[in-house]
């Protein structure tokens, strides 16, 4: 017999201050769960995309875990997790634009930013990580 599709509930208690753009938890029953390593702003080619420019660079991130996740057989509605690590987190507003593309923004998943000295390279100014449900 086979699995179930996953179940997916995001909550947001009230004992907990209110999220902005995110939900406090995902919670997930049935199906399988996929862990995308984190993605940073280098097309197909293995070349940079928006050099300076993070809005460029996190829509290059963005396609990059949609990538990932069609690979798996899901996609951005099973998202459980995103991580986010930028070098400037000043900018976060820039990066919340464009994730919003991307996401159920009624029920967006859980949710951690960093700021970090910096990445791999140099020139990278995000990476995203992400936890999704794949279904069964």
């Amino acid at each position: 017999m086979p699995n179930p599709r996953p179940t997916v509930r995001f909550l947001n208690p009230p004992t907990l201050p209110p999220p902005a753009g995110y939900s406090h938890v995902a919670e997930v029953s049935g199906g399988k769960l996929l862990f995308v390593s984190g993605q940073v702003a280098l097309d197909r080619g293995g070349n940079l995309v928006g050099p300076n420019d993070l809005a460029a660079q996190t829509r290059q991130v963005f396609e990059n875990l949609k990538a990932a996740l069609e690979a798996a057989g899901t996609d951005f509605a099973h998202v459980l997790k995103l991580t986010f690590y930028l070098v400037d987190a000043s900018k976060i507003s820039a990066v919340r634009e464009v994730r919003d593309r991307f996401v159920d923004t009624r029920h967006p998943p859980a949710s951690t930013a960093v700021e970090i000295r910096r990445l791999v390279r140099e020139d990278f100014l995000i990476e995203v990580d992400a936890v999704a449900s794949v279904p069964a």
